[in-house]
C-alpha cells in the first residue's frame, strides 16, 4: 500500500502552502482535521483512486484507510479538500472498482458495434486485496452471439461480487444499424385535387 504522511491541524485552519486541508475519521475513530502534502497525495490518488486502501500517517500512529471524498475547486479542478475513511482491522469494504476495455473484437472489425454496459464492477472485500481497475479483453467478441460477462471476470482471493451477478453483461457486439437517404415519396396528385377542391368551395363577394 502507498503512504500517505500527514501533518497536525487546528480545526478551523484551512491554509498551509503546499498542503491540502484533510479529515481523517472511522466507526471508532473520531474525526481528525490534518493538513496532507498536495504532491504526495496526487500521486497517490492517481495511482490508487478510491477503491483501493492506502496506509495513513498521523501523529497518533498509522491506520490503513480510503479516500472517502475529494472536493475540487470549481474552476482550476485541483483538490481542495479530502476525507479518509479509517478501516478498522478485518473489515470488509465495498466499492466500486472501474473497467479498462483492451484488445480489438473481430466482430467490430467486421462492421458490428461494441456496446460496453458495464464500465465499473461493485464488490467487497478486504480492503487490500481490491485491484485498482478489471482489465476486460475484447478480443473475445468475435461473433456478434459473443458477449462478455462479469463471470468472465476473475476476482482476487478474499473480494466477492456486491449486488451484481455473474451473468451480468460487461459488453457485447450487435449489426450496425444502416442509415437510408432515400427520399420520401409525396403522393402530389392528391395535393392538386385538395387544393383545386378549396377554389371551387371558395365564396365569392357580392358587390
Amino acid at each position: 500500500m502507498l503512504t500517505i504522511t500527514t501533518t497536525p491541524r487546528a480545526p478551523k485552519e484551512t491554509i498551509k502552502e503546499g498542503y491540502i486541508p484533510a479529515v481523517y475519521y472511522g466507526a471508532h475513530a473520531k474525526s481528525t482535521p490534518i493538513f496532507i502534502d498536495a504532491k504526495q497525495f496526487s500521486k497517490v490518488f492517481s495511482t490508487e483512486g478510491v477503491s483501493n486502501a492506502i496506509t495513513l500517517v498521523t501523529e497518533h500512529g498509522t491506520e490503513n484507510a480510503l479516500i472517502q471524498e475529494v472536493q475540487r475547486h470549481p474552476v482550476k479542478s485541483m483538490p481542495v479538500h479530502v476525507d479518509f475513511y479509517i478501516i478498522e482491522k478485518g473489515q470488509k469494504v465495498h466499492v466500486k472498482v472501474p473497467i479498462i476495455f483492451v484488445g480489438e473484437s473481430p466482430a467490430v472489425k467486421a462492421g458490428s458495434v461494441l456496446a460496453k454496459v458495464l464500465h465499473e464492477v461493485s464488490i467487497e472485500g478486504d480492503p487490500t486485496k481490491v485491484p485498482h481497475d478489471f482489465t476486460v479483453d475484447i478480443s473475445s467478441l468475435v461473433t456478434n452471439d459473443d458477449v462478455i460477462t462479469i463471470g468472465d471476470i476473475k476476482l482476487p482471493v478474499g473480494v466477492e461480487l456486491y449486488h451484481v451477478t455473474p451473468e451480468d453483461v460487461v459488453a457485447s457486439v450487435s449489426l450496425a444499424v444502416e442509415e437510408t437517404d432515400a427520399p420520401v415519396e409525396v403522393d402530389l396528385s392528391a395535393i392538386e385535387v385538395e387544393k383545386k377542391g378549396k377554389k371551387e368551395d371558395e365564396v365569392v363577394p357580392a358587390e
